[in-house]
């Protein structure tokens, strides 16, 4: 049986993605909701002193390189919102 090329790809779930993130930013807090209920389509509100002094883009890339390549791969789409602590 042919299978169709979205049951082949690989979702991330969310506890994958926080302990990425968790692992890059110990001390973040994190807050992730599935948006579409789709498991590939994310939001992610993540608070850590380590963005104090860094510009939004910054803090962005920071979470970004914690999910190590698999943002366009195994997540599909993660909107960002950062804070300082």
């Amino acid at each position: 049986m042919v299978k169709k090329l979205y049951e082949l790809k690989m979702a991330m779930d969310l506890k994958e993605i926080e302990k990425h993130i968790k692992e890059a930013l110990p001390d973040a807090q994190i807050i992730i909701q599935d948006l579409a209920g789709d498991g590939d389509h994310y939001s992610a509100t993540v608070i850590s002193s380590e963005f104090s002094g860094k510009s939004k883009i910054e803090q962005h890339k920071m979470v970004y390189n914690s999910l190590k390549g698999k943002m366009g791969n195994e997540l599909h789409a993660l909107a960002i919102k950062t804070k300082e602590q």
